[in-house]
């Protein structure tokens, strides 16, 4: 004991390994607090980060990098072919390849019936339709083709029907031909309805009607209607014009012009036949037999016939006065 009561220090000095486990416990103290430390404050220790990193790099499917690649390549491409306009480009060409590869299925459209045609060709239907020999039945649409045939004005109506695994059946309804129609200098065959066929070509169709004139083209059914009862006119019209989209004329082959009322067109004709049949009306030399009026017919002579009968009318004249 010292001179104060107490225990005197260890007489021998402690040993070098006991003194370095005493610091690496208290290191390993150190870290613990450390690593409390840093949860406590939201941050993830570097070895935590080191294995979240490792375990990602596992779960990453193999592949990925070339796939995000090929898809920023792509997506890249669509949106040039897009700002560069072409849309239609892209959209026919995903087409074919689609339809290439269900044709290699066994849906390539092997036959195709058309019933119903007069005017138009097979070739031209299918055109019409856009079917094409690199379409697939598999992916050809039957409503788009119906539509597609239904634009065309010689279609009516019209049926598609997909035979798998290769036949297309299409029923088509054709308009007829009914007339021509001139409206100022152009001339286009019209079907019954008015609607427009297609551009006229001499020599083609030449034993139609023509019809003249704005509104002619709607309203030349039911006129010639009235004209198929009394063929010996019909026969001899070269045209027929709408005026003021109100009456009509009729411009005879021989040159002579009818002018026919509004209204009661049936008794006007009947009246002209009766005066043919009776007078031989119009075989005389006149230009022009008004019909207008329901209790007279006005005739109008032609130059020579007028000058002949002028002629006529003063050598009488001057006969009377030498016979008085």
């Amino acid at each position: 004991m010292d001179g104060g009561g107490r225990f005197a220090g260890p007489l021998r000095k402690p040993r070098l390994g006991a003194v370095a486990g005493d610091r690496a416990a208290r290191g390993r103290k150190l870290f613990a607090l450390s690593g409390r430390i840093g949860r406590h404050d939201g941050g993830a220790p570097q070895g935590h980060r080191n294995r979240l990193f490792a375990l990602m790099e596992r779960l990453k499917p193999r592949g990925a990098g070339v796939a995000a690649t090929v898809l920023i390549l792509g997506g890249a491409a669509i949106f040039g072919m897009v700002r560069g306009g072409h849309v239609d480009e892209l959209t026919s060409a995903l087409r074919d390849a689609r339809d290439a590869l269900a044709n290699s299925a066994g849906f390539r459209i092997a036959s195709v019936t058309i019933n119903g045609r007069k005017q138009l060709s097979q070739d031209e239907v299918l055109a019409i339709g856009g079917v094409t020999g690199r379409r697939s039945l598999l992916f050809l649409s039957a409503a788009e083709v119906r539509d597609r045939l239904k634009a065309n004005p010689w279609i009516a109506d019209a049926t598609v029907l997909k035979l798998y695994p290769d036949r297309l059946s299409i029923d088509i309804t054709e308009r007829a031909a009914f007339a021509l129609w001139q409206d100022e200098r152009h001339v286009v065959v019209i079907a019954d309805d008015g609607a427009v066929l297609e551009p006229f070509v001499a020599g083609h169709l030449t034993s139609l009607p023509l019809v003249v004139g704005k509104g002619a083209e709607t309203h030349a059914r039911d006129f010639l209607n009235v004209m198929a009862g009394y063929p010996q006119i019909r026969d001899a019209v070269k045209a027929i014009v709408f005026v003021g989209a109100r009456r009509w004329n009729l411009r005879l082959a021989s040159g002579i012009d009818v002018r026919l009322p509004e209204t009661d067109v049936r008794a006007a004709l009947d009246r002209l036949v009766k005066l043919d049949h009776d007078d031989q009306l119009l075989s005389r030399d006149i230009v022009a037999v008004d019909l207008r009026l329901p209790d007279r017919v006005m005739v109008r002579l032609s130059d020579e016939a007028a000058r002949a009968r002028a002629d006529a009318l003063k050598a009488k004249i001057k006969k009377k006065a030498t016979d008085a």
